[in-house]
């Protein structure tokens, strides 16, 4: 059985657009036949990383830090799929970004150059292959979702696994306006989930099918401008 774990960074969790994505994603995996744990990291009690790299140099795969990431560590290990969602924040929220950094403990304190860049893996008892992302932006262009896109991609190189892909959803909120067109794009995200277990790959026209406009770009903006015009004017 594969054996899935999501992190939703969403400051906002069940009630977000992050969660309205992710929510058939996973749907889709379970049907698969895949085991999900799905944790919400505003949820758990992580501190910051304080970079003395302890569980690199004095104990190799032990943070000494106390809190809920040490019972996320014996979970991460059993997993297969690692998948991460989050909003488009400037880069990540900020309960997101410190369940990132302490995922360290996962890492071989051993370094490689691989792909022209020094480069580290898993532990050999770390079972992750493959890490997602499922990402949502209110804006309409595609492009914003370019930093936390690279930040994913570079961080599976880095831990010597596979990127599988992006699940990506720009002006999310219109998704939530029920029509033909969102019900198409939810039943596309179920079935990439699906997918994702029964192949290993995410189909692109799927893909393509999930990030395709909902609204022009010209509707798009002058939405904006009424919108600011409103609160101009209250």
């Amino acid at each position: 059985m594969v054996r899935v774990i999501a992190v939703n960074g969403s400051a906002r969790m069940e009630k977000g657009n992050t969660a309205f994505v992710l929510e058939p994603f996973l749907d889709g995996m379970k049907r698969a036949g895949a085991s999900v744990e799905l944790v919400y990291a505003r949820r758990l009690n992580v501190k910051p990383c304080t970079g003395e790299l302890f569980c690199w140099h004095k104990s190799p795969g032990q943070c000494y830090i106390e809190d809920d990431m040490q019972k996320l560590y014996a979970n991460l290990r059993k997993a297969d799929i690692l998948v991460l969602a989050s909003p488009v924040y400037l880069q990540l929220p900020g309960e997101m970004q410190n369940v990132l950094n302490r995922l360290v403990p996962l890492i071989e304190p051993i370094l490689e150059f691989r792909d022209c860049r020094t480069r580290a893996k898993f532990h050999r008892e770390v079972r992750i292959a493959k890490i997602v992302l499922v990402s949502v932006c209110g804006w309409w262009e595609m492009g914003n979702f370019d930093t936390l896109l690279r930040i994913v991609e570079e961080m599976a190189k880095d831990m010597g696994c596979e990127f599988a892909g992006a699940v990506l959803r720009p002006h999310a909120y219109l998704l939530r306006q029920e029509s033909e067109i969102t019900k198409k794009i939810v039943d596309a995200v179920r079935r990439v989930g699906s997918e994702l277990v029964n192949s290993g790959v995410m189909p692109k026209d799927l893909l393509e099918t999930i990030c395709q406009p909902l609204i022009s770009e010209e509707e798009y903006r002058n939405d904006l401008t009424m919108s600011y015009l409103k609160l101009k004017n209250k």
